[in-house]
This record gives C-alpha cells, sequence and structure tokens, in this order.
C-alpha cells in the first residue's frame, strides 16, 4: 500500500530534501536553497511517499511565476524502492493537485544519464521538450585564463556596484528571452526579481560579475553556491545585451568566473545549457568544459 502525504514539519521537509539528494547527489543543496527556491514560487507542494511506513521517494511540484500555465513536477525515487508504483502515484497525486488549480500540463525531468527515469516518463506519454546538456571544468587541472574584455568594457563584482541592480536587470530582460528554452518564460517585475533570481541563499554579490561600458550595464554572469557542495560552483545565467554580444563580452565575464572560483577555492565548475545554444556551448569549449550530467524536460497533459 503506497500513501503519499504532504510533508508534515520541517523534519519532513530535511528528509525528502535527502531522498533528492540521494538520487540527485551532483545536484545537491541544502535547506537554504530549498526555502530561497519555495519563496518564489506561486505556488507549490512537497510529498513524500511510503510503503509500509518505509520512505520510497519524494515528490515536488510548483506554480512557477515563469511558466504559470503549468505545473513543473521534481519526482525522485530511491533506487532500491522502483518498480514498486511510487513513480505513479506522484503523477496521479501531483496531477490532481495541478486540477486543483485549473492546469492541464505537467513537466517533469529526469537526468540524461537515467534511461530507467527516462522510460518510465516515456512510456507514460511523456514526450521531450528540451534537453540541457551538462558540462563541468576541472579546476585543480586549469590554470586561471587571461581576462581580455574587449575595449572600453570594465568588468566589475556586484559586491564593488550594488547601484547596478537595476542595469543587470535590463540585461536580463534581453538576453532571458533569447536563450533556447526559455523564449516563453516571464520575467519578474524588477523588486521580485531582485529578490527571487539575485539574493537567494546561493546568490552571492561578490561572485556576480558585471560588465560596464562606462555607466552602461552590459552584461553580467553570477553563480549560484550553496554549503551542500562546498568546492562546486554553478553557473546561473550568462547574458549580455543584444548590441554587444559577439565582442568577447561573455569571454570576458567568464574568464573572471574562472579566475575568481580558483582564488576562492572552488575545485569544479558546473553548468547546464540547451543544445541549441551553440554560443554558449561553444564558449565552453573554448574554456575546457567536458560533458556532464545535463536534465531532459519532459511534459504531458495531466493524468
Amino acid at each position: 500500500m503506497i500513501e503519499v502525504s504532504p510533508i508534515a514539519d520541517e523534519a519532513e521537509e530535511q528528509l525528502s530534501l535527502d531522498v533528492y539528494n540521494e538520487v540527485w547527489p551532483h545536484d545537491r543543496v541544502g535547506l537554504a536553497e530549498v526555502h530561497s527556491y519555495k519563496s518564489g514560487l506561486v505556488d507549490h507542494v512537497d510529498l513524500l511517499a511510503r510503503i509500509d511506513g518505509e520512505v520510497t521517494g519524494s515528490g515536488f511540484a510548483a506554480l512557477q511565476p515563469q511558466v504559470p500555465d503549468r505545473v513543473v513536477a521534481l519526482v525522485t525515487v530511491l533506487p532500491t524502492q522502483r518498480r514498486r508504483g511510487t513513480g505513479t502515484a506522484f503523477y496521479e497525486a501531483i496531477s490532481a493537485w495541478g486540477r486543483e488549480r485549473g492546469l492541464g500540463t505537467i513537466e517533469a525531468v529526469v537526468c540524461d544519464n537515467d534511461p530507467e527515469s527516462l522510460a518510465f516518463a516515456e512510456g507514460r506519454g511523456f514526450v521531450q521538450e528540451r534537453h540541457e546538456q551538462g558540462v563541468a571544468l576541472d579546476l585543480t587541472q586549469t590554470d586561471p585564463p587571461p581576462v581580455e574584455p574587449p575595449e572600453g568594457i570594465e568588468v566589475v563584482t556586484w559586491a564593488e556596484r550594488p547601484e547596478l541592480a537595476r542595469g543587470m536587470y535590463e540585461v536580463a530582460l534581453e538576453a532571458l528571452p533569447d536563450i533556447p528554452g526559455f523564449a516563453d518564460d516571464e520575467v519578474e517585475p524588477f523588486e521580485k526579481w531582485l529578490v527571487h533570481e539575485m539574493q537567494g541563499s546561493g546568490d552571492k554579490p561578490e561572485a556576480t560579475f558585471v560588465a560596464l561600458s562606462g555607466d552602461e550595464v552590459v552584461g553580467f554572469a553570477k553563480f549560484s553556491l550553496t554549503d551542500a557542495q562546498p568546492t562546486t560552483a554553478h553557473h546561473d545565467l550568462t547574458g549580455v545585451k543584444r548590441a554587444w554580444r559577439g565582442q568577447g563580452v561573455a569571454k570576458a565575464l567568464k574568464a573572471t568566473q574562472i579566475g575568481w572560483a580558483k582564488a576562492n577555492g572552488y575545485e569544479s565548475l558546473h553548468t547546464r545549457n540547451d543544445q541549441r545554444n551553440a554560443p554558449i556551448r561553444r564558449l565552453n569549449e573554448q574554456f575546457g568544459y567536458r560533458p556532464a550530467i545535463g536534465r531532459i524536460y519532459l511534459t504531458r497533459p495531466l493524468a
């Protein structure tokens, strides 16, 4: 008998996170990051599944302000507990939750090195929508690259220039719609964007780098950091205004990030990019990033 129920308290929230981190160790996070993420959602539900009282998996469903037309789901089932009906039970529970909110589509995500989970999803009618390919850079085998911004461009940290937030938002408004896989995402109003995208527990002004032409922000790049992975930094958004693309701004920002991460004791950098995002993939190859675990996003109507 499978029991799926919402978490009851912080102890169960930690239990749910423990399941996630066991199944997705390469993307493990702490409760601080979980709370930051949840604070930016329109609505969410955090579920645990049990069989005869034993936890078999965790399920999470969210309504994100960027994609308000679908339920975004993340289901993790412990490897030793698979093929017992937990995944199907989560799918049904999350579908019911989404229907109560007037939605009709569910988006699920699987690792691209997990053919078993992919087969499970496709066998239930999920269709691949996009594929983010993972890459990683081993900083222990990498020397800091030279930072060579285009003429007239200066790279500073957001910590040095906190008044640049509005200019960074203008970059995001141009950059996000041009990233494959995010063209239909809505960018929140400035105040909400600042809190949800730039001031979370893993967002550090000293690890956010801004490209300036005089007083104009023409690009920025930031890391997502977590105490759960103290030696790994994850690339977040790298964005450049359209008029400044193809001139080396993104390259200078990434070189600055690599140098900062190495100087601050990080041993590896990780990121994921849509397979259609050729410019950033070429840039990562130039810096020596190598293939790593990515994500496949799938959709289908609610059960």
